[in-house]
């Protein structure tokens, strides 16, 4: 137990390290939700899911823009400037001041949408039956008194922990969220249907915020009954969150929209957007978001002591990993958009359409997966620099963009659901393209090699990589393996995937980019992380580690 909670209360004094616990945990926790979506198409066809993830707009706009925008663009650089100069009971103080408004507002916000949740249901699926609305609406008012408070408290929870740079018990939330939304269908599908869904995600909710109580209040926090709104702190997070908050309004527009042109498109086919999204936000997730969240609270402390060069070389540093990792996984979804939609949601109840749809759809979403990983590192990077607005008002401008190009492609040219991705990727190409470029003048440019030669590398090494894969995928299918089969299916993706990524890391050797040497010093950090298991646990001097 000591060599556990030595990993649980380990500070992290490398973004590798920091991020290998990230990726980690977030790779448990992106399988286990392919596995949620696996069995919950073992029980209902997408027609019937259609209502389910529907259900989740409303629980998560209220979420999103309440909850999410106060803790990513303002909370976290407040709270790390208190800690960053040793006001520990300051940091508290404001984290309790903003847990119990935010919870204010939330419920306030909450009771009007839990009445009228019907006739707002029926705005955003116009598609939708009667029936269909009834049903949804039920979901949603569950979700929203299951999930939205939950997941509010926990989040917070995640900021106060990730500030300390304490990331372990943090990345594992997710994980156990997931793991209760399993339990959830599988104890209740019989008896509840697809309510067993709805139940799940309450489950998984309660433990997201639970697992990780014990160790905020180790750190020192204590929930507290104080609303003082003129607390300096909270005035700056207040100051700061207004813009995010109307960006993350735009944002959840945008998504609405989505979904309205999902259900006018056709049946099942929220259920194919969702389920490409889903997909493509793995990587984003895996790569993009735990690098920018593990380097979010370097950047914050190198802002707050006015180090620039060292802001400059972790946003640098951080890009460069970023387009190593998510250009060569784009062209391998490209190629392998087919077997891995079959492998992933091929249940028993999701079709051969479904899969095609699907399939076709995540091709137009990977186009842009670099250009959504760099731009969630260099917006934290704004924030790091007190700078909601920039990123905010970008955003507004290529959600505008997105909007307008979906509603042309569907309504106008009548394209299949595939184009709301070509969309999406439209509009986070140019998003990236826009932040680069101020914060390239905003922090005194970067590197000639950051900015044109690694990437043409990387690009060229991904290129012949995917073709590595996609030969034998084509020659080896029917004659050899039996693909119609699941077990010769992943025998023979695993095999053409493999060839794929070690011709890939071939290539960056000969090539000489340098990411596949910090790769390998992950891999370290990883032994470094084993060793803690079963070696002699580390001494615990004063929240920190040090060696035996």
């Amino acid at each position: 137990m000591k060599k556990i909670w030595s990993v649980v209360v380990n500070k992290p004094t490398s973004l590798g390290f920091s991020a290998v616990i990230l990726m980690g945990m977030v790779v448990a926790s992106g399988l286990l939700g392919l596995l949620r979506l696996r069995i919950l198409y073992g029980q209902f066809t997408p027609e019937e899911t259609d209502i389910f993830f529907a259900a989740f707009r409303i629980p998560n706009l209220l979420f999103e823009i309440l909850a999410m925008g106060a803790l990513t663009s303002a909370f976290i650089p407040v709270y790390t400037r208190y800690i960053s100069k040793g006001d520990g009971e300051g940091a508290h103080t404001l984290s309790a001041i903003l847990i119990n408004c935010t919870l204010a507002v939330v419920m306030a916000v909450s009771v009007p949408v839990f009445l009228f949740t019907e006739e707002i249901s029926k705005l955003f699926t116009p598609g939708f039956s009667d029936a269909q609305i009834v049903q949804m609406a039920v979901y949603t008012r569950s979700m929203i008194i299951l999930q939205v408070l939950p997941l509010l408290i926990g989040n917070f929870f995640t900021g106060i922990l990730q500030s300390m740079r304490l990331f372990f018990i943090p990345a594992l939330a997710p994980v156990l969220y997931n793991i209760g939304m399993i339990i959830g269908i599988l104890l209740f599908a019989r008896d509840y249907g697809l309510y067993s869904a709805v139940m799940g995600v309450g489950i998984g909710a309660f433990l997201f915020m639970i697992i990780q109580l014990p160790l905020v209040l180790s750190v020192g926090f204590r929930p507290r009954w104080n609303f003082n709104i003129h607390n300096p702190g909270v005035k700056e997070v207040f100051r700061l969150v207004l813009p995010r908050m109307i960006g993350l309004g735009a944002t959840q527009i945008d998504v609405t929209v989505d979904l309205i042109l999902s259900t006018i498109i056709g049946p099942k086919m929220v259920t194919v957007f969702t389920l490409a999204q889903s997909l493509q936000q793995l990587p984003v997730r895996l790569f993009g978001n735990t690098i920018s969240q593990a380097s979010f609270p370097t950047l914050s402390r190198a802002s707050a002591l006015e180090e620039m060069e060292k802001f400059k070389q972790s946003v640098s540093s951080a890009i460069r990993m970023v387009l190593f990792l998510v250009i060569p996984t784009s062209a391998f979804f490209i190629v392998l958009r087919i077997p891995i939609i079959r492998i992933v949601f091929g249940a028993s109840l999701f079709d051969w359409e479904s899969t095609v749809l699907t399939s076709l759809t995540l091709s137009a979403f990977s186009i842009s997966l670099f250009a959504q990983a760099i731009s969630q590192i260099l917006t934290r990077g704004f924030y790091a620099l007190y700078d909601s607005r920039t990123p905010v008002l970008i955003s507004i401008g290529t959600i505008i963009l997105n909007s307008i190009v979906s509603m042309y492609f569907v309504l106008i040219l009548h394209l299949p659901i595939w184009s709301l991705g070509l969309s999406t990727s439209i509009a986070g190409i140019v998003n990236m393209v826009v932040l680069y470029v101020i914060m390239y003048k905003r922090i005194g440019g970067f590197d000639e090699y950051d900015t044109y030669i690694q990437p043409i590398k990387v690009c060229l090494a991904a290129c012949v990589s995917a073709l590595v894969v996609y030969i034998p995928m084509k020659l080896l299918d029917q004659l050899v393996f039996d693909t119609s089969r699941v077990f010769g299916l992943v025998v023979l993706t695993f095999l053409s995937g493999s060839l794929g990524v070690v011709t890939y890391l071939f290539l960056s050797w000969v090539l000489n980019i340098a990411e596949v040497y910090y790769l390998g010093r992950i891999f370290g950090q990883i032994k470094r992380l084993r060793t803690l298991f079963i070696e002699p646990a580390a001494e615990i001097t004063g929240g920190e580690i040090t060696s035996s």
